[in-house]
């Protein structure tokens, strides 16, 4: 049986993949900085709740190591984990810089460092798929939300450049680009004129819940998804279809 580790599974798009792909069979660890919200995926799951803090190298290769030692392999991994619902909007030149080296520490290096640590026992087999979570706010260059869309975007090049050095060794890497999910924590946090703009850019003039991301992250982990590799899949309802 294969097993994936989602990151930031204790929230909602993580936890939405996380059931999704133990509904297809695959054995699922539920990595979180939040070990209580980790375990209560990981139940839903029959899987494993692991605590990562991916912005620390030690914490992520604790947790490769914890995997390895209860399964014996890593095949897929989902990075979805990100600095983002403790983040305030707020002009450019206003953001702290500690909080600036936060978001990058946590939503790049960290993507990297789970990637360099999983990426070996994919290599032992010579499969494996990497998907990493990326956000429609880089094609709309969204105001007030600098750090966080810089790293967003920097995600593209990250994937692509690395579904060139890992393609021969029969590894996969793409990116999701969900648009606005509208989470409780969202609907709150942004103004309704806001979300009311958002649904008329969409193609589809509906809230995106958390589900519609599962399907789309769970083929890209799948056999059927072996030759797409490189790729930006937007999941937005059709808001950035022309960007």
């Amino acid at each position: 049986m294969r097993v994936a580790i989602v990151t930031g599974a204790g929230g909602s798009i993580g936890r939405a993949a996380a059931l999704e792909l133990a509904r297809q069979g695959w054995r699922v660890v539920a990595a979180d900085v939040d070990q209580a919200a980790a375990a209560d995926t990981a139940s839903q799951t029959d899987g494993l709740a692991v605590k990562v803090d991916i912005g620390s190298l030690d914490s992520v290769r604790a947790m490769a190591g914890k995997v390895i030692e209860e399964f014996g392999r890593i095949d897929a991994l989902v990075n979805n984990a990100a600095k983002f619902t403790e983040l305030a909007y707020r002009p450019f030149e206003d953001i702290p810089d500690p909080e600036w080296d936060a978001v990058l520490q946590t939503n790049l290096t960290g993507t990297m460092y789970c990637i360099r640590a999983c990426v070996p026992e994919m290599k032992k087999r010579r499969w494996g798929r990497i998907v990493n979570i990326s956000s429609g706010t880089y094609r709309m260059g969204r105001p007030n939300f600098l750090h966080y869309v810089t790293t967003k975007a920097g995600l593209m090049g990250m994937s692509r450049s690395l579904a060139r050095e890992l393609g021969p060794s029969g590894i996969t890497v793409n990116t999701v680009l969900p648009g606005v999910v509208f989470t409780e924590h969202q609907k709150r946090r942004l103004p309704e004129e806001y979300q009311r703009m958002i649904l008329a850019g969409q193609c589809i003039p509906e809230p995106l819940p958390p589900a519609a991301l599962a399907g789309p992250i769970a083929f890209l982990c799948s056999e059927a998804a072996a030759f797409v590799t490189g790729q930006e899949l937007a999941v937005d309802g059709g808001l950035t279809h022309g960007g």
